[in-house]
């Protein structure tokens, strides 16, 4: 599985040097429930630790029986939804989903059919869903074997460690970087988010932090003189 994408990104030997590092790839796609159901599992997971949303997600199951849908969304009160745990701001992304889902507007269980950048335009119409969400979809619902998620906190800190730059790259240097990738984009953003977890990788970071730590320390005084702080010694780079 995922061979010809692989034998692809080995031309890389940066991102080759990677995927040794992080062995066998099992990036999986998931297929349980609909469209919808993801999305509006996307939505309520924003900006919350996994257990607080898991939870969350689960009150708000539970109140349509398992089977949430536009309707059942639109016809519930604030109140219903609240006791769910759901923010006023996430009810009001909620309902704008619904709204749309049921006007047609957002063909949420057609959008499989659609290209990359239709799907994107599509979900981003919605309230609270931005590109980065929309590129979670395409990966990780729809299977799309070509996205790179540029804005990605993760992928950015990736490609700083393994091609060693001296500052994180912006949203232009991770697609300028990922561009020999194609079509494959989608399992070297799986390898570079794995990478993070590695040992080796998780050191550097920690080196990274210490040496911005010390570049900001400010400067000590001697009798009454300000002197700069000392350089970090090549051990502590």
């Amino acid at each position: 599985m995922h061979r010809h994408a692989i034998a692809h990104l080995r031309q890389d030997p940066v991102l080759a040097r990677v995927m040794d590092d992080v062995g066998p790839c099992r990036f999986t796609v998931r297929r349980e429930g609909s469209h919808f159901d993801h999305i509006l599992r996307a939505i309520i997971y924003q900006q919350l630790s996994g257990r607080a949303a898991a939870t969350i997600h689960g009150r708000v199951v539970a109140l349509f029986d398992g089977k949430p849908s536009a309707a059942a969304l639109l016809a519930a009160g604030d109140d219903q939804l609240r006791s769910a745990g759901l923010s006023r701001q996430k009810i009001g992304y909620l309902r704008d989903l619904a709204q749309r889902v049921a006007s047609g507007e957002l063909p949420v269980e057609r959008l499989h059919e659609l290209a990359d950048d239709d799907v994107i335009a599509a979900l981003t119409r919605v309230k609270g869903i931005g590109r980065w969400t929309a590129h979670m979809f395409l990966m990780f619902r729809l299977g799309r074997p070509d996205v790179l998620p540029d804005l990605d906190l993760g992928i950015r800190k990736a490609i700083q460690l393994a091609y060693r730059l001296r500052r994180m790259p912006d949203s232009d240097r991770v697609l300028a970087v990922g561009a020999a990738w194609a079509p494959h984009r989608t399992i070297a953003s799986w390898y570079l988010w794995r990478s993070l977890e590695q040992p080796a990788a998780r050191l550097a970071s920690k080196k990274s932090r210490a040496r911005r730590s010390v570049t900001k320390r400010p400067a000590r005084t001697v009798r009454g003189r300000a002197r700069p702080a000392r350089k970090p010694s090549r051990e502590r780079r």
